[in-house]
């Protein structure tokens, strides 16, 4: 049985290989996910270990805190009215203009519905929430 386990373990880390470019912690939430399954619930596990550990590793990080201050501290700018609710992980429409975080260029703000919302500019993804 451990033996299966292990080849089972090594199958879903070669299945893994082509994700290399992409984020660390999805990667390695795929890769212990894989494992974890297979140690408790055999190749079914595995395969559902895999998949939940690849959700869970690439959920969106909260931006560091000296970008949120960065944001708080801005001037208020006029609010853009968006119908569709603002979600942590979904995008803003490509429309909504950003203002790049001077101190960090990978993040952009806005404020939508009468909140400030930290964004990745490349993507419109909505970062974090600041209420």
């Amino acid at each position: 049985m451990k033996t299966k386990i292990l080849i089972l373990s090594a199958a879903v880390l070669g299945m893994l290989s082509p994700a290399a470019f992409a984020e660390d912690a999805a990667v390695t939430g795929a890769a212990g996910g894989a494992v974890t399954g297979a140690i408790v619930g055999g190749p079914v596990g595995a395969a559902v270990g895999g998949a939940v550990g690849l959700v869970a590793g690439a959920a969106i990080d909260p931006p560091p805190e000296q970008v949120v201050t960065y944001v708080q501290q801005q001037p208020v700018q006029q609010s853009v009215v968006v119908e569709q609710p603002l979600v942590v992980g979904k995008p803003i429409p490509q429309s909504v203009v950003l203002t790049p975080v001077a101190e960090d260029p990978r993040y952009a703000y806005t404020i939508v519905n009468d909140q400030r919302v930290i964004v990745d500019p490349q993507t419109h993804t909505v970062v974090q929430i600041i209420q």
